[in-house]
């Protein structure tokens, strides 16, 4: 489910947000272990990297990752089909892979359904994604629950000598990018909530693909990839809108912004494009000379939008000549 904005200028700041609650208990666990060796990234990204054991090289190579699909926190069965689910729960942990630049290599599936629940329709979303991804399920669990609940952990690796691309390494005068148009999820589930009636202005066709850019996203593997082997400095996937995401970014590598423009989805509306969430196209950082287009272009991948440039003042948040909030979703607690 495409989640609501947060009161402006409130982002992802709150003690009772999702962020800080990462932070305290990524925190309390680091402590039993004294944090991680030199070289890893443990909590804080898309997904964990680690060396593999008894292997050398100059950078850890192994990437582990996990998400979690929810109904009626992420998604509404009303409104999509239990094989959208199992293809979401799969896909959005396959994004994370994709936003570190790495390539998925098995999953494991934890599935929890209320008696009754169609098992095999959920199975058979998971096993097109894992499919479309090319990355096999190779164990999980099944338990019995009060929702239907998709828990999914991916493990990854890196191809190439180049390290994976972290949220903390954008630089001023770095360009930003986006793989692709926003807002479409969110627009597709305005349009499934409420008919042709909410978006008079577009045909049946572009209704459609709205409809499915929420029900079936699609994790940017190649893009990822793309943008690694091009020197991106910095990159996430944009998963609870690009407000928020933005400001995620920024504040790990401890740079502001200004934007020239946020690219909308046709059919999509400007603020369902800052704060809809749930788009997974890639956001990325990356020297401004013009290698990551280029990269795009010589593997015959649709050109990134240039939407900005990081500055050298770390509270600098702009859109043009206004501010750009961190609204988005986030998980309170």
């Amino acid at each position: 489910m495409v989640h609501p904005k947060q009161p402006p200028g409130q982002g992802d700041r709150s003690p009772t947000g999702e962020d800080a609650a990462i932070q305290r208990i990524g925190m309390l666990l680091k402590s039993r272990f004294g944090g991680p060796p030199p070289g890893e990234t443990w909590s804080g990204d898309d997904a964990a990297v680690v060396s593999l054991p008894g292997v050398a090289g100059d950078h850890p190579s192994l990437l582990l990752t996990t998400d979690a699909v929810v109904a009626g926190v992420h998604i509404d069965l009303a409104l999509v089909s239990l094989s959208d689910v199992g293809w979401k729960a799969l896909t959005v942990a396959i994004s994370d892979i994709a936003a570190m630049g790495g390539t998925p290599a098995h999953a494991l599936v934890a599935l929890g359904a209320p008696p009754g629940t169609d098992l095999d329709e959920i199975a058979e979303g998971i096993g097109e994604a894992a499919e479309q991804w090319c990355c096999p399920v190779v164990g999980g669990d099944l338990t019995a629950a009060s929702q239907v609940m998709v828990s999914v952990a991916v493990t990854g690796s890196l191809e190439g000598p180049a390290p994976a691309v972290l949220r903390t390494g954008a630089r001023p005068s770095d360009a930003l990018f986006v793989t692709g148009w926003l807002g479409a999820s969110a627009a597709g589930l305005r349009i499934l909530r409420g008919g042709p009636a909410s978006a008079p202005a577009i045909g049946e066709s572009e209704r459609a693909a709205l409809e499915l850019s929420h029900r079936r996203p699609r994790a940017r593997l190649a893009e990822g990839r793309a943008a690694r082997e091009a020197g991106a400095t910095a990159m996430m996937d944009i998963s609870d809108g690009l407000g928020i995401d933005l400001d995620r970014l920024a504040r790990a590598s401890g740079v502001g912004f200004v934007l020239d423009e946020v690219p909308v989805a046709p059919g999509a509306t400007p603020e369902e494009a800052r704060s809809g969430g749930e788009d997974y196209e890639l956001l990325i950082a990356a020297p401004d000379d013009g290698s990551l287009p280029d990269r795009f272009e010589a593997l015959g991948l649709r050109p990134p939008h240039r939407i900005g440039v990081c500055t050298a003042d770390g509270g600098e948040r702009r859109l043009g000549d206004a501010t750009f909030e961190a609204t988005g979703y986030e998980h309170r607690f």
